[in-house]
């Protein structure tokens, strides 16, 4: 039976033996609804009201600033609505983005520009960095809000959060950042950083799904969310996932713990991949060598299709993503590796690993071994691959 190699940690992780433990008491014995008043009820209060504390104590910020959501993309679409509709009551309907954010917030972003907003997206080019004197020009009287990626869940580049959060407060704008790839990844500090909201979503650092947070400066009321209950300050009605919360926090406490020895390691096992997939002809790596998370490696293949790729590694133990998990059923290019430069014909032969705690050195090891000659085989067999050869023959000749 072939080894199974899980190398898309960037769509999701493996919960935590610590989170399932600590979740499991909250699925079977603490059951009560969190806004009883009675013993059940207070019981699971607790559990809630603990797991927002080490949330915050993780991001450095208060406990009342953390609000419990379904998952990095309700968290986008709070922020990014929610502060447009902050904007529009003082005659401020302009927003600045790049051009390679999450879905989750480019199409926030289209509905809001169906609605009289205008929307400024930022070139990140080739390196997959925003520069900062472009954020500077762009931002207009009338800009309500600055929405900047932290980490790129392609490409894994790292934004300068810090940087962009002191243009907008010398120009008393609103900054939220979507930190669903960074958050219990690299160390966060909303405070030092400077960030008025940020996104976060708990399947991306080992914890269970449908569980994200959104993290709100004090100061800034956004309107509600849901309408209801009292949960969430009143903001966001909904009786709480009691065990996914709880379960959340818990795995963000064990990332947080393990981060600086993790990362060391899956920064020399990235970079060992990086270096040996470079040894392929017409290959290239996808954003900027040091700004990028650890454990992220996004290459290009000319000549090939991502699909086969994909398909073939899959035969080979090897699970891998050619782009984002949320547009993998599309045929398209990725949007991120259009906005960085790439053509079309280069960006469809892209193969994105990403790696986490459960990976080793043996896995890069058997990446290496395997994913070389089925590159080879998959361009003997491609049209285009041909082509690209006959026509740098002819251009030869001349």
């Amino acid at each position: 039976m072939i080894k199974r190699i899980y190398a898309d940690n960037a769509a999701t992780t493996k919960l935590s033996e610590r989170a399932l433990k600590a979740m499991t008491p909250y699925l079977t014995e603490i059951f009560g609804n969190a806004s009883s008043l009675y013993h059940e009820g207070i019981e699971s209060r607790k559990g809630v009201d603990k797991a927002r504390e080490t949330f915050a104590e993780c991001l450095n910020a208060q406990p009342n600033e953390i609000f419990f959501l379904s998952g990095g993309s309700e968290a986008d679409n709070w922020a990014i609505k929610g502060a447009a509709e902050l904007g529009a009551k003082k005659g401020k309907k302009h927003i600045i983005s790049s051009k390679f954010e999450h879905h989750a917030v480019l199409h926030t972003l289209e509905y809001l520009e169906k609605h009289g907003y205008e929307v400024t997206l930022l070139d990140v080019h080739e390196d997959g960095l925003v520069r900062l004197d472009e954020l500077e020009a762009a931002i207009r009287e009338d800009t309500a809000l600055i929405t900047i990626m932290y980490a790129n869940n392609e490409i894994g580049t790292i934004q300068p959060i810090k940087e962009i959060a002191e243009i907008a407060k010398k120009h008393k704008i609103i900054f939220h950042t979507d930190a669903v790839q960074a958050v219990g990844t690299v160390p966060i500090d909303v405070k030092e950083l400077g960030v008025d909201m940020l996104s976060l979503s708990a399947h991306k650092f080992h914890g269970p799904k449908g569980v994200g947070a959104l993290y709100v400066r004090k100061g800034i009321r956004l309107p509600n969310l849901i309408h209801g209950g009292a949960q969430e300050r009143g903001l966001r009605a909904g009786t709480e996932n009691l065990a996914g919360v709880v379960g959340a926090a818990e795995a963000l406490k064990e990332s947080c713990e393990v981060m600086e020895e993790r990362n060391e390691r899956l920064v020399k096992m990235r970079d060992k991949l990086i270096d040996g997939l470079l040894k392929i002809d017409r290959s290239r790596i996808n954003g900027d060598r040091t700004h990028r998370l650890p454990g992220n490696v996004n290459m290009c293949f000319q000549g090939i299709e991502g699909e086969s790729l994909l398909l073939s590694l899959d035969l080979k133990g090897v699970s891998a993503s050619s782009g984002s998990a949320c547009t993998s059923g599309s045929l398209d290019p990725s949007h991120v590796l259009l906005a960085i430069g790439l053509p079309h014909e280069i960006a469809h032969g892209s193969l994105r690993l990403t790696f986490s705690t459960e990976n080793t050195e043996e896995d890069i090891d058997y990446i290496l071994s395997v994913l070389p000659p089925i590159v080879e085989r998959l361009r003997k067999m491609s049209p285009l691959w041909e082509k690209i050869i006959k026509e740098e023959a002819a251009s030869q000749q001349k």
